[in-house]
Order: structure tokens, then sequence, then C-alpha cells
């Protein structure tokens, strides 16, 4: 249904799939508003954010259109008010009045519109007072007239300087006058666009401790009082808990390996699930830990000729370029692996190649070695995963684990798992507080683990379809 009608979603379909909410201009006036109803809280930068030259204006998580027709649509920046006009020649002398050609209406003064060279783009400042003499305009500047002057019939643009405000929050309003019957939109920028779609499955961790507050405390509850604080404390530490084995918490980042072979971790990283490189048809090709190959030393101290460390003249110890990351990083892969060398690298099972007729027959290789797709470790002292040489400016994908507390959205629960997190605060409370029966703390302790038990059944998301797809192997021979 496109309109929202009381339930859950207060979205139209336009706000959630395009991230737009149009208007129809009630009246020809400045100064008009326009509220956005969007789930997602209009943001804006500092100072001049309505104008794209400004670094504010990077940090608006939104744009603002107009149009006559609501089907060509001019996104409302100071560059798009322009009104053109000329005048007959200023001099250097004559700063820092302009005269132009009358305009209807006259610029209003007080610094809200600026004198722009619509050829060079050179502003000469904003207009302090504008006065109708007739078949002219004369203009007051806030700064003189650059050297020599404005020759006559140059081309002139009077620039609202902010065409759009937003003083309260989610309230656009509209500085210049817009003509009845015409059309604004308030467009998403592309990435809060992506964080709001599917966000329905979730809910926020907030709206979870209000819920409890209001439907596990108070008089004749098994919680009588609890501070807000302890109820924030035990739903993040269940959040963070949920994250690692329960939630589906996993992120993932595609990059391209660079010459150095080494990525910096991911700033909210806890564990890695996967890594692997990406072929020409897009697939993913298992990359393995070193494991027991090569790790990197943390420290690598100088020694002198009898083996001691040596201090520098802060009497800390001096390190090296450790050589065992050297030796690694400029190994040959395929001397651990017994790869061949100029091996398929896509998943095409059509291609044939001429070592087709060589394989089954390399004996002596050790499993847990031969493979073709490249090693990575983690470089605990720099912070970065590090690849073998093979897998130098290739595409990968990093799949990892983070908490569920690094950002605001992390801090959102799948409605599947919401009463497990109930019932996770509840116990953690109740443990915690002092003349709790023990019977009691046992039986929120089991139902603690039986509604976890449920919302991790819940999310595997476990399909029929895909069991059988699966399943259908069984009926292929493998020999041995």
């Amino acid at each position: 249904m496109p309109i929202p009608n009381g339930g859950l979603i207060n979205e139209t379909n336009a706000q959630y799939y395009a991230g737009a909410q149009q208007f129809i201009v009630p009246a020809t006036a400045a100064d008009q508003t326009f509220t956005s109803t969007f789930d997602t809280n209009l943001i804006v930068g500092t100072g001049i954010y309505s104008d794209p030259s400004t670094n504010g204006y990077n940090l608006n998580n939104f744009k603002v259109y107009t149009s006559p027709d609501a089907s060509t649509w001019t996104e409302l920046t100071p560059e798009s008010t322009d009104i053109a006009a000329v005048t007959s020649g200023v001099t250097a002398a004559a700063q820092p009045i302009v005269v132009i050609t009358a305009l209807t209406p006259t610029p209003t003064g007080g610094n809200l519109f600026a004198l722009i060279n619509t050829a060079t783009g050179v502003n000469y400042g904003t207009i302090v007072t504008a006065v109708n003499a007739g078949a002219v305009d004369n203009l007051t500047l806030n700064q003189n007239i650059p050297a020599g002057g404005i020759a006559a019939t140059t081309p002139l643009s009077i620039r609202r300087i902010t065409p759009w405000t937003m003083a309260s929050p989610n309230i656009i309003t509209i500085a210049e006058s817009l003509t009845i019957n015409t059309y604004l939109k308030i467009q998403l920028t592309e990435d809060t666009l992506w964080d709001s779609h599917g966000s329905y499955e979730y809910t926020r961790l907030t709206d979870v401790i209000d819920n409890f507050l209001i439907a596990y405390v108070g008089a004749g509850k098994l919680i009588p009082s609890v501070k807000r604080t302890d109820v924030i404390f035990h739903a993040k530490r269940g959040l963070q808990e949920f994250s690692y084995d329960t939630l589906k918490s996993i992120k993932s980042q595609e990059l391209t390996v660079p010459t150095s072979l080494a990525l910096i971790i991911p700033q909210d990283y806890v564990n890695y699930v996967r890594l692997s490189w990406i072929d020409n048809l897009g697939v993913f090709h298992p990359i393995y830990p070193t494991n027991n190959l090569n790790q990197s030393p943390y420290y690598t101290p100088a020694q002198d000729g009898d083996g001691v460390p040596v201090q520098d003249s802060n009497a800390n110890n001096t390190e090296v370029t450790s050589q065992t990351d050297t030796a690694w990083d400029a190994a040959d892969p395929r001397y651990i692996s017994g790869g061949f060398k100029h091996d398929l690298n896509t998943a095409n099972v059509l291609n044939r190649t001429y070592y087709d007729g060589f394989l089954g027959q390399r004996y002596g290789l050790e499993p847990q070695t031969s493979q073709k797709n490249g090693w990575f470790k983690i470089n605990e002292r720099q912070g970065t995963f590090d690849f073998t040489s093979n897998l130098s400016q290739k595409l990968i994908v990093l799949e990892y684990i983070s908490d569920g507390n690094a950002y605001d959205l992390d801090s959102r629960i799948p409605k599947l798992a919401e009463e497990a997190l109930y019932a996770h605060i509840l116990y953690s409370i109740l443990s915690t507080s002092v003349g709790i029966q023990e019977y009691i703390v046992r039986r929120f302790k089991q139902e603690k683990s039986a509604k976890l038990r449920n919302a991790k059944i819940r999310l595997s998301n476990i399909k029929l379809d895909q069991i059988v797809q699966v399943m259908r192997g069984k009926s292929k021979w493998i020999k041995h």
C-alpha cells in the first residue's frame, strides 16, 4: 500500500524505494517551510550547507530540488537562483556602487544576495542595499570593486547566498519565493537510502530498552526498580555477545591488495570470517590463513654480536625490519603449494588447458598446503592483513565480525532475536541483584538459553529448496 494507514510503516513507497518526498508549493511566497516525514532524520553540515562549494554541503544526507512540472528537477543551490543582469559600466572611483538594469523584484539587501560575474564566476561581494531608480537598480556592495572596475555590458548574476536552511529538525525553510503549484522534493543521498533499505526487519536498541522498562520494571513486576543505565549496560553487553554467533553481524569490504601486500584491519573489526579473491567471473576463491607456515613477529629487536638486544638513547630496544616478513613476501607460493605456473584463474568449468593431462599425476603433495589461492596472515604489530605475492593487485572481499556497538546502525536488533535480548537483560539484572532467590535466577537462565537457541534457529535462515539442491549430489557416484 503506497500510503501509510496507521500500521507500523510510516513511509510512502516513494520515500522508501526512491528516498524522495515530494511537495506541491501551496502559495507564491518566501520563507515557506516543508516538513520531512522520513524515518531517517535529516542531517546538515556546518556553515552555508546549501552551497555545493562548501565543506558543510558534503555532510548533508539529503538534497533539495525544485520543478515546474514534477518531471524535470533542478537542485536548489545558490547557483540555481541566479538572476541575469548587466551593468552600464562601473569604474573603481564609483565603488562600491554598481548600477544594473532594473530587476523585478529588486534584490533585497541585508547580505542575502551576491553579485557574480557570470562569465568568470568572480564574486564581487554581497549586496548590502538595493535601491530602484526607474530603469536601473543601484546596488551597494560590502566590498570594493576590483581595480579597473567592471566593464559595460559585463554579464552579471544576482545570486541568493543561502537558498534554503534547516533551523528546526526535519523542517526545511525555502528562502526564495517559489511559484504556487510548482513542486519541491527532498531527496536522500544514496548512502543514506541504502542504510534505510531493509530496516523493517530490525528494531532499535533504544526501543528495546524502552520496551523492557515498560514491560518488566515497576510495582508488582519481577523487577520493582532498576536504573536505566543498568538496562543500557546489559542491553549493550547482550548485543555484543549476540553479534559473535547469533545475529547477522557479518560485515564485508571489497578491497584491492596493494603492491605492499598489506591491508589495514577495519576500524570495527573483532574477528575475520573469510577472505576471498575474486576472479573474472565474480566467483569467490577462499584465501587460507598461514597457520603454521608463517607468522609475523611482534618485536624485531636489533642485536649485537653476542645476540643481546641493543637499546637507543631512551633505553628502549631498537627494532629492525623483520627478515621473516621480507622472506615471506618475496616467496613464490607455488614453491609451497606445488601449483602449476600457468593455472586456470577463473571458475569456468568449461575451460580446458594443456595441463589437464597432468592432473592426478603429482604425488606426494601436502594436502594442507596444496591450494593455489594464496595465504594471508594477521600482523598484530602493524594491525594489517598481509598477503602472499600471488595476490598482489587482486580484488578481494574481506568478511569480518563486529561487536554491534561500533556505529549507530549497528545498534539494531533483528526482530527475530528481540525476545532473546529481553530474556538476556532480565537474567543479567536478576543474577546481579541482591535478595533474588536462586531458583528464580536458574529459571530465567534456562529461559534465556532457550530463547537464544530459538533466535539462532530463526536467524540461520535454512531453506528447504537449498538443502534439496545440495542433496542432489548424493546421486553421483564418487570413485575412490
